[in-house]
């Protein structure tokens, strides 16, 4: 075919490849927009050596997590409610006492230990967490979450934080690490993990790098959670 002829053809070429390139680009941009999330929390701190050794796993692998912090613990314990926040790990709020036969008294008085806990960690890295989780879960044993109570909670510019994938090592502390990281994964597009970094919970930092490890395998971001988060939470069927 003569070189005149070919040339025809060069418009046709150039819009074939225009439109496999723009349908590549829509490809990228939807993958994207579909990115998998782990949001990785951990309850009942700070504790002493087991929460040190959450802290180095996370910075190690370049992670960032979200701890609800009980506000009797923390005295004396400033340095590493510091070194949470410096290291870019998001606070939230999980009551002064943990005792539920106080907490679920009355919604004033739940309340009343989340504010006080906020005031708390205010006073030590100058903030005011607006995250928060309910002690056992908002739906537990001894209380069903309300919708009185989440009203009122949000009054307070405060948001709720359950969870959607439970390690076991809240209630099963002593249980082996395998078994924590067998819980831990999923495949859900987003996943708000339940772990623990209180005294008990030293088979919770063995299984952390194996946690770590699949959710990195299997493409998840790791974010913490802030107040432009979507609540985790459900009223029970009654």
């Amino acid at each position: 075919m003569k070189l005149k002829s070919l040339k025809k053809y060069i418009p046709f070429v150039l819009i074939i490849i225009t439109i496999i390139n723009y349908q590549n680009l829509l490809m990228h941009t939807v993958l994207a927009d579909e990115k998998k999330i782990i949001y990785l929390t951990f309850d009942d701190g700070p504790a002493g050596k087991v929460t040190t050794n959450v802290l180095d796993i996370l910075k190690q692998e370049s992670v960032p997590a979200t701890f609800f912090l009980i506000g009797s613990q923390i005295k004396g314990q400033e340095d590493l409610v510091k070194r949470m926040y410096n290291e870019g790990h998001a606070l939230g709020l999980h009551s002064m006492s943990h005792n539920r036969n106080i907490l679920y008294h009355s919604n004033e008085e739940f309340l009343k230990e989340m504010l006080d806990t906020q005031q708390i960690i205010n006073s030590i890295v100058g903030i005011k967490p607006t995250i928060l989780r309910f002690p056992f879960g908002c739906n537990n044993n001894c209380y069903k979450i309300s919708q009185s109570m989440v009203d009122l909670l949000h009054q307070n510019n405060l948001k709720i934080y359950d969870w959607n994938t439970d390690s076991g090592d809240g209630a099963h502390p002593n249980a082996s690490p395998s078994t924590f990281i067998k819980n831990s994964k999923s495949d859900k597009e987003r996943v708000v993990l339940l772990m623990h970094c209180a005294y008990m919970s030293k088979n919770s930092v063995t299984a952390l790098p194996s946690v770590i490890k699949y959710y990195k395998d299997n493409g998840y971001e790791f974010k913490a959670i802030d107040e432009n988060t979507d609540e985790e939470y459900h009223f029970m069927k009654k």
